[in-house]
């Protein structure tokens, strides 16, 4: 059985990804009728269910699709500080208001996902390549 681990993931759909199709993906309500979701919607209940079936508690947030930066630094996981000075950077675009700099959570989830990506293709490169591309000969 697939055991997840303690990752935290954000789901977010883009406007094209809110299309349902009737055979597509679907829950079925209590009173029998089938409500067609979206594929992605649908992985996001995948992830809830194998952690609560591997006992795992499991949290679920909305959040606005624009947050204060140190709102999205705590939606992804990240110190606030560490988002701020990327953001004060240009590394992910803002605007300010009166009090609040306020992030697109895309726009964030883009940048941690790119950072991620770069991070994991510069440990490859140190490590000597990608492992999964050796084949156990010298």
């Amino acid at each position: 059985m697939f055991e997840p681990t303690m990752d935290a993931r954000i789901y977010l759909l883009d406007e094209d990804e809110r299309h349902t199709s009737p055979d597509g993906p679907a829950v079925i309500r209590p009173d029998g009728v089938r409500e067609e979701i979206p594929p992605q919607v649908y992985r996001a209940v995948e992830h809830v269910l194998d952690a609560m079936r591997a006992g795992r508690a499991v949290k679920v947030s909305p959040f606005r699709t624009e947050l204060p930066i140190d709102e999205a630094a705590a939606a992804i996981g990240m110190r606030r500080d560490d988002l701020r000075k990327n953001v004060a950077k240009g590394a992910v675009p803002f605007r300010s208001s009166e009090y609040v700099d306020w992030v697109r959570l895309a726009d964030v989830i883009e940048w941690d996902n790119r950072r991620y990506s770069e991070q994991q293709a510069a440990l490859d490169e140190l490590m000597g390549g990608d492992p999964a591309d050796d084949d156990g000969t010298s």
